[in-house]
């Protein structure tokens, strides 16, 4: 199932009006792990996915009474995962 698939029901998203928006969140997401050192970003790995799901979370809709907190587990979950070398590693020998 594609990660947007995934995300819409957690943003309470029933439709495709904004799937744009959405998809436009999730490559943000990965743009800015990468900034951060984390170059294994696995859409099937349970961390990652919890990365983007947080950062859709935080930034999706105008109105998020929760957005700092979304926030701040993001930032935390980004840190842990910048100090693993598990994510920030490149295997020389994957294809």
């Amino acid at each position: 199932m594609p990660l947007i698939d995934e995300i819409k029901p957690i943003l309470r998203i029933t439709n495709d009006g904004f799937n744009g928006e959405i998809q436009g969140l999730i490559d943000a997401c990965k743009v800015d792990l990468k900034i951060s050192g984390i170059n294994n970003i696995d859409e099937a790995d349970a961390l990652i996915k919890r990365a983007i799901i947080l950062y859709c979370k935080t930034n999706f809709g105008y109105d998020n009474p929760e957005a700092d907190r979304f926030q701040e587990s993001y930032d935390m979950l980004k840190n842990h995962l910048s100090l693993s070398s598990e994510y920030t590693v490149v295997d020389e020998n994957a294809t």
